[in-house]
């Protein structure tokens, strides 16, 4: 299998120490995203399909949509894109999810890497939560 580009360290979750709250609002947000992968098959389409339709194609390492998605409100930000095809490892692309420093809590800040430069502005710096791999 060809090499992973990414390498970020697992993360476990102990959904038994969230709050009720938290899961209820994890599962309504849950129920709406397959209503739209509902929705999108019903029409013959699929969510990265809907993501790339307004582009002239779909290159390798190019970001979809082009200057990404950002949240004003929430600071967070996502793209897709596709690594060469003999980096893929079977996969049609995968979505890069992050949350930019002015949605983080102030207790949290973005690992030290060694060969990380600080940037300029505050908002600059972010984070990796996940990565979602799709399959053609």
């Amino acid at each position: 299998m060809p090499r992973n580009p990414h390498s970020y360290p697992e993360i476990t979750v102990d959904f038994d120490k969230l709050p009720k709250s938290r899961l209820e609002f994890m599962l309504a947000v849950g129920a709406e995203a397959i209503d739209c992968i509902r929705v999108l098959s019903k029409m013959g389409d699929n969510i990265v399909g809907e993501l790339v339709s307004g582009a002239e194609g779909f290159y390798e390492w190019d970001h979809y949509p082009e200057g990404d998605v950002y949240d004003h409100a929430t600071h967070a930000q996502f793209y897709y894109h596709a690594h060469p095809q003999e980096l893929r490892g079977g996969e049609h692309g995968h979505f890069h999810t992050s949350m930019r420093a002015n949605g983080m809590p102030d207790s949290v800040r973005p690992a030290a890497l060694p060969d990380y430069e600080k940037p300029a502005g505050r908002n600059d710096d972010m984070t990796r939560l996940i990565n979602v791999s799709m399959d053609p």
